[in-house]
Formats: structure tokens, C-alpha cells, sequence
């Protein structure tokens, strides 16, 4: 077998405590975890659980205190400022927030543009990938000429795909992509992340905190929880029939649209709460 485009192993992270003489707040305890070339690996876990940590880790804005992150072979925990830049055109991030990750004063083409020209892409080559990109996207070329606050958010978001997919990178972090997006948007969007993916083969780590996002996009699924992997498997299974109390928990608090399934979630989730507690 190949080996894993990026391999996470034993990662710990840490912040300084607040207050004097606080003990520092360690948001990751030894957390490992692989993804393969092409392979979306769905992070799930509610709101302090550590997956965001994880994702900023991969991207060098978390301190790495404990452990080691490789990434095709090369251990990337420690990296200096230039090689993490080096680094970008193979590692980038999608973020939650499409009307807060776009520059507004910015034209599309310029938000486009701008990763390809730091890289010493000339401008006409430049803007000719600009036009492949809203292609790929599913935007209209006269859309290089608009500014962000003329779109959709959903339209936002996939521009900021767009950006993403720029310099042509092997893995891309996508940090609650769709959670800002209405439902219906949402699984356009989706299909947009699965159809670019099997199109160019780029790998995803897809952090969310909704089991039904990852069912539909991940290959396999990891949940956290209090800053540890709880489980890791097949993303049917996982997302389907979860053997954690933890995940079993987010399974039966995800809504359904039948009100008589909604109830029977209902007290199996406070019979599980009722048991750990």
C-alpha cells in the first residue's frame, strides 16, 4: 500500500492557561490520524471538541506541543514562515464564514489571481486560470469582474472554493464549509466539494459538527471528543449505526423530518445521558 498523504501521529496542543500560574489548556491529547491521497475524511465533534484545533494544526496556526504531522513523507510540524508559504500550493483551506474569507474590495478575478502571482504565475496565464476556475465552480466568467458582496452565500462560498483550488493542491482543510449555508445551498455545495473531488483526486479533511454533512461527502469519519479521537471508521458506518455513546448522542440529536422518529431520538439521547451520568 501507498502511504498516507498525511499521517498524524500522537499530536498534542497546547495553550497557555489564563490567570497566573495556570496550567496550560491542552485542546489535543495525542491525537492520530491519517488521510489518503483522493480520500475525504470527516472530522464531526460539537464546539470545543478539538477539530478545529486539529485543522489549524495541519495549517501551522495552532502550536504543535506533542507529536508529529507528516505530510507526504515530510514532517511538517515545525515549519519556519517560508516553508509553510512553500507549503501552500499543496495544502489549503476552505473556511467557514463566505462573507467574512473574501477580501470585499477586492474583485473576484484579483481574490483569484492573487495566490497564482505570489507564486510568479505571469498575469496573462493568470487570468486565463482564473476563467478555468469559475468554470469549475459553476460561475459565469462575467463573474471575474464582480466584487464578493455581489453574490450569494452560497455563491461566496464557492468562489472561495475557487480560491482553494487555485495552485492545484493535494489536500485541502475545509473548516465548516457549509455551516453558514442554508440547507438547500448546503448540498449543492456538497455535490460541488464531491464533483471537484473526483475530478482532480484532491484529498479533504471535512470539519464539521453534523453527522448528515460528513454521511454525504466523507469516506470514513473521525469524531471527537474533549480533545480525543472517540471513534474512526467507515463513514457509513459510523454516521449510520455509531458505536461510541458519544457519536450515538450527535446521531440522535441530528433532526429528522418525521416528529414521531424525532421523539423515539429524543429519549434514546437522555436515556444514553441518563446512563453516563
Amino acid at each position: 500500500m501507498s502511504a498516507p498523504l498525511l499521517e498524524v501521529t500522537d499530536l498534542v496542543v497546547e495553550y497557555p492557561g489564563k490567570g497566573f500560574r495556570a496550567k496550560p489548556f491542552r485542546a489535543l491529547k495525542g491525537v492520530s490520524l491519517t488521510i489518503e491521497p483522493g480520500e475525504c475524511v470527516g472530522l464531526v465533534g460539537e464546539s470545543g471538541s478539538g477539530k478545529t484545533t486539529l485543522g489549524r494544526a495541519l495549517l501551522g496556526l495552532a502550536p504543535v506541543t506533542e507529536g508529529t504531522i507528516r505530510y507526504d513523507g515530510r514532517d511538517i510540524s515545525h515549519l519556519s514562515r517560508a516553508e509553510r508559504r512553500a507549503l501552500a500550493s499543496e495544502i489549503q483551506v476552505v473556511f467557514q464564514d463566505p462573507y467574512s474569507s473574501l477580501n470585499p474590495s477586492m474583485t473576484v478575478e484579483q481574490i483569484l489571481a492573487e495566490p497564482l502571482t505570489v507564486q510568479g504565475v505571469p498575469v496573462a496565464e493568470a487570468r486565463k486560470r482564473v476563467r478555468d476556475l469559475l468554470d469549475q465552480v459553476g460561475l459565469p466568467s462575467d463573474a471575474a469582474q464582480r466584487l464578493p458582496r455581489e453574490f450569494s452565500g452560497g455563491q461566496r462560498q464557492r468562489i472561495a472554493i475557487a480560491r482553494a483550488l487555485a495552485l492545484e493542491p493535494k489536500l485541502i482543510v475545509c473548516d465548516e464549509p457549509v455551516s453558514a449555508l442554508d440547507l438547500s445551498t448546503q448540498a449543492r455545495v456538497l455535490d460541488l466539494f464531491i464533483e471537484i473531488q473526483e475530478r482532480t483526486g484532491v484529498a479533504y479533511l471535512f470539519v464539521t459538527h453534523d453527522l448528515a454533512v460528513v454521511r454525504h461527502i466523507g469516506h470514513r469519519v473521525a469524531v471527537m471528543y474533549r480533545g480525543e479521537i472517540a471513534e474512526d471508521g467507515d463513514g457509513d458506518q459510523v454516521t449510520s449505526a455509531p458505536t461510541h455513546p458519544y457519536t450515538q448522542r450527535l446521531f440522535m440529536a441530528a433532526p429528522v423530518p418525521d416528529p414521531d422518529r424525532q421523539e423515539e431520538r429524543r429519549v434514546a439521547r437522555r436515556a444514553l445521558l441518563d446512563a453516563e451520568g
